[in-house]
């Protein structure tokens, strides 16, 4: 009958702790067994199911044999060992120290963190840190009867693994694959699967590309004190020498990252030295402060995309010092351009190099007038190369604007909102002749509107919320006409469609009077289906031409602004915006849906919009983009990406991937083709490959792909 014999329990405790006490109290084990007997020479014997609990191990055996005389416990498999660490050692029999910890395991299997497997002739066990295998094959592939061979394995004449250190050092490893050894060395050392820090190559890339070749990468990671990393990755190919590098630190109050490639190339460039060097970091001061950085820099104008760093075709380092609290919002910063545009190159001197900001938002009193009052001061200085008269034009601007706003809620649920503020700017302007080298600007504003929302419950428990909105807005500016820096593009959405302006700076104000007008309706369903309907236009009374054409603002009445949201669960989202003029041709249109179920994803744009140039667009755009990914099978998942040009009748960018996952392995391979063809840029098609072999550090866990022997 099986008994817990605390008895026995208590005397084995008095030896096993005489043997691993390290201070004044000794350690506690407990044995468990059908079983339990002490023979004449003190020598303890439990048999049947037996089971033995300490110091954080768990021992599983058919039969254990203590003798006290030689402090060593002798076990009769099968035998099953896991320790405090989650390690598990199955043996056939062992003899151990009374500690559990010292000692020999004979025809054992080694398994770390339910991932790795190392199987051996013998196992020795020394002072608890040190786990030492004779003959030994290691592998994260399941091995069945039925298919023996593994994937991969790791055939070696002798491994160690340092528990404190958490390293297998491997001696005359033989690496096979399917059978077939691939690679040798006589010493390795590799991660084991609880290390997410090891200092060490890790698995390299192959890559090839029309331009460059056929390469790999073959990165290092250099781990720098708890909190700090180094990885450096050098790229070989026929038509390159590049060195990668990346560095990143985590702070008690912020982290930093520093992303960079230095090459030398053979042919693209004639050999000139390229590089790029990106940053960001964001750290916590006190008081509410925040310091961020962010750094974009690059020696010429394709490297990012001929090595497929970034698609980024203008760059912007910038340092910011923010302060967020429940009243207010502050920030001062720099910002510097650089355009990797091919019509800015030979322009760059009159694009804005330097920029300099400050703003500061605080909420105020309002004592009897009610509602919610904020002040806001800003300020701002922009810097150009050029000193030419027009094309160098430098200016500064300091302003200051209140704004106050309330609502009524009158009978029958009306709500009456009324908005009021006043913007002041000050300009000084040099190297323009167009502009006077100082000026001043008021600007006032004001706003009345009605909305009434309306709702309804259905039977089964949906919502529907109607909500039609009238608002009648005024402003003007008063002095000088300052230059447009910061107010080029114009946005008109449901976003801000009873917004005080149009424009999303502060160089230029929407003015006049008009109506704005607009209605909502949502329905919301119990069973996660959400459905919303926007519609509505900007009618002017005056200033009519100050949008530009293709806008949907530049007529005395606005184009008509439809947009569509839906929500099914948490699988499905589509969104659609449209402007549509009086005859209902759109002016621009955007429509994206996103798909996510177990099968795959699915994400897909189209967007249409009118030639502007004055926002730089002198073509329009007709362009549809697609990713998704589908799940083949339980190891296999395929992806694509599209991007379509309909104007120029031709593929931007295309892109097939193909994964491979299972217990023990990934392989990822894809292959992207860019079409896009400039003076400076030329079509690039691009191939790689990433294998991945699972249990050795963390972040490539196969569990989830384990299989169960048939057979």
């Amino acid at each position: 009958m099986k008994r817990r014999l605390w008895s026995l329990a208590l005397w084995l405790a008095c030896a096993v702790g005489a043997a691993a006490q390290t201070g004044p109290a000794p350690l506690l084990a407990t044995l468990v067994a059908d079983s339990v007997r002490i023979d004449a020479d003190r020598t303890l014997v439990a048999e049947g199911n037996v089971e033995i609990f300490f110091d954080g191990a768990r021992l599983t055996a058919a039969r254990v044999v203590y003798d006290r005389a030689g402090d060593v416990v002798r076990i009769d498999g099968p035998i099953r060992l896991i320790d405090s660490s989650g390690s598990v050692l199955i043996a056939d029999s062992a003899e151990l120290d009374a500690d559990l910890t010292d000692g020999i395991l004979r025809s054992a299997r080694l398994v770390l963190e339910q991932q790795l497997q190392l199987a051996a002739a013998e196992i020795s066990r020394d002072g608890g840190r040190y786990t030492r295998l004779r003959r030994v094959v290691a592998s994260s592939c399941e091995v069945c009867a039925d298919n023996p061979t593994p994937l991969w394995e790791i055939r070696a004449s002798g491994v160690v693994h340092d528990q404190l250190e958490r390293q297998l050092y491997f001696e005359n490893a033989q690496v096979r694959i399917a059978g077939v050894p691939v690679f040798y060395s006589p010493r390795l050392r590799l991660p084991d699967p609880t290390l997410d820090r090891a200092r060490g190559f890790l698995i390299p890339d192959v890559a090839s590309s029309n331009q460059l070749g056929f390469g790999f990468k073959l990165p290092y990671f250099l781990p720098i004190g708890d909190s700090a990393d180094l990885t450096l990755t050098p790229y070989l190919a026929p038509g390159t020498r590049t060195l990668e590098g990346r560095f990143r630190q985590a702070f008690a109050r912020g982290d930093l990252r520093f992303d960079g490639a230095f090459t030398f190339d053979d042919d693209i460039l004639d050999g000139e030295t390229r590089a790029y060097l990106f940053g960001t970091g964001a750290f916590d001061l006190p008081g509410d402060y925040t310091l961020s950085f962010q750094l974009q820099r690059v020696t010429d104008p394709t490297y990012l995309l001929d090595y497929d760093y970034s698609d980024l075709d203008r760059l912007t380092s910038s340092v910011f010092l923010r302060r967020i609290n429940a009243d207010e919002l502050s920030s001062v910063g720099l910002l510097a351009y650089e355009s990797l545009r091919e019509a800015d190159i030979n322009n760059e001197d009159a694009l804005p190099r330097y920029v300099a900001v400050a703003r500061s938002t605080r909420r105020l009193p309002t004592g009897p007038l009610g509602g919610d009052a904020w002040i806001t001061t800003d300020g701002r200085v922009i810097y150009r190369s050029s000193d030419e008269d027009g094309t160098g034009l430098d200016d500064a601007r300091v302003g200051a604007a209140g704004d106050w706003r309330r609502d009524w809620v009158g009978p029958a649920g009306l709500v009456l909102g009324a908005r009021a503020g006043l913007a002041l700017d000050a300009y000084a302007i040099a190297d323009d002749a167009d502009f006077p080298s100082s000026l001043a600007r008021a600007t006032p504003a004001a706003a009345v509107g009605l909305r009434w929302p309306l709702e309804r419950v259905e039977d089964g428990g949906a919502r529907q919320l109607l909500e039609p909105v009238l608002q009648l807005a005024w402003s003007r500016s008063y002095g000088g006409v300052p230059p447009n820096e910061d107010s080029t593009v114009i946005e008109f959405d449901e976003g801000n469609l009873f917004a005080r302006s149009r424009y999303l700076g502060v160089d230029v104000y929407e003015q006049g009077l008009r109506a704005n007008l607009g209605v909502t309706w949502t329905r919301s369903d119990p069973s996660g289906l959400v459905i919303g309907l926007t519609a509505g236009r900007v009618l002017r009374f005056t200033d009519a031409d100050q949008f530009p054409a293709g806008t949907g603002l530049n007529d005395a009445r606005s184009d008509w602004l439809a947009a569509l949201r839906l929500r099914m669960g948490d699988g499905l989202w589509l969104s659609s915006r449209s402007l549509l003029d009086d005859g209902l041709d759109f002016t621009r249109s955007e429509t994206r849906l996103d798909l996510v179920e177990d099968w795959g994803t699915l994400s897909t744009s189209y967007l249409w919009d009118v030639e502007v140039p004055e926002e730089d667009a002198d073509q329009p755009i007709s362009e549809w983009s697609l990713a998704a990914s589908y799940e083949i099978s339980r190891n296999w998942v395929g992806r694509v990406d599209w991007r379509y040009d309909f104007i120029n009748d031709d593929a931007a960018r295309a892109g097939l991937g193909l994964l491979y996952r299972n217990e023990c392995i990934g392989v990822d391979l894809s292959v992207s083709r860019r079409f896009t063809s400039t003076t400076t840029t030329t079509p690039k098609t691009s191939f790689d490959l990433r294998l991945t072999l699972n249990g050795f550090g963390t972040g490539t866990d196969g569990r989830e792909f384990r299989r169960t022997c048939t057979g």
